[in-house]
């Protein structure tokens, strides 16, 4: 069942929680929500051993969602959530999901430790994706849109078809392209939170690259490399490495 916390400019952030003990804040991937994605079997396979809370990013699912777009604005839906959780939480966090949980650390919301799976990196100074993107869904070529970023961040062919779920958010993509323009090494660096980075060996790409890069500027990162296909590991893969990882004092 669904529960509802108010960001800081008063977004509705839908979220639900499953199972007990110290709690575990999940953040998706870009396109992705609780209906659509895959934090709920993560949640799922968490729940024996931690409360997982999975929430739609604004714009998405059930969230509400405010304009002008604006990072620190998911950050306070981050923060929001892990209010609603008991005011502290690990956090685990999907691709473009773990810039969320990288700005909101270097922000200081109270994350006890956060793990990312293949977090991307922009490029300095700005990618053309963002304004082609905004291009897009600013004429409401939604379908479009949604393609367009699948094939501008390298996804296999053989996925990168948007389906009806992604196409639905297409606009939200933006909101990732953004994020990923302000992500700078810079700005992990003063990320303090005990941090693990796990890529699939399946990715081919620069992803596998960046979850170097990015360990190699937090101030307490590690890196683990789980086998997999593209961009995505087995769930009892990550979730053993989770329990893991959260249980390390």
């Amino acid at each position: 069942m669904a529960e509802t916390a108010l960001s800081g400019d008063g977004t509705a952030i839908a979220f639900e929680r499953v199972g007990s003990g110290p709690a575990v804040v999940c953040v998706d991937a870009a396109g992705a929500y609780r209906e659509h994605g895959p934090m709920r079997p993560i949640a799922a396979a968490l729940a024996k051993s931690f409360t997982v809370f999975t929430y739609d990013r604004r714009g998405r699912g059930e969230s509400g969602d405010t304009l002008p777009y604006a990072v620190e604005r998911e950050i306070d839906d981050l923060a929001a959530v892990i209010a609603a959780a008991g005011g502290t939480a690990h956090v685990y966090a999907f691709s473009s999901g773990g810039l969320v949980a990288l700005h909101a650390a270097a922000a200081g919301v109270p994350i006890e430790r956060m793990a990312l799976l293949e977090p991307p990196l922009g490029e300095p100074g700005g990618s053309p994706l963002t304004d082609e993107m905004r291009t897009l869904v600013g004429a409401g070529k939604h379908a479009e849109a949604a393609a367009h970023f699948l094939a501008a961040i390298g996804v296999p062919e053989e996925y990168a078809t948007p389906d009806a779920g992604l196409i639905a958010v297409a606009p939200t993509l933006v909101y990732d392209c953004v994020l990923g323009d302000s992500t700078s090494l810079e700005l992990i660096g003063r990320v303090r939170t005990p941090t693990l980075v796990i890529d699939s060996e399946g990715t081919t790409g620069p992803l596998p690259g960046w979850a170097v890069t990015i360990v190699g500027a937090l101030p307490d990162g590690r890196h683990l490399s789980l086998p997999g296909s593209w961009h995505g590991v087995d769930d009892a893969d990550l979730t053993g490495a989770l329990r893991e990882f959260y249980a390390q004092s």
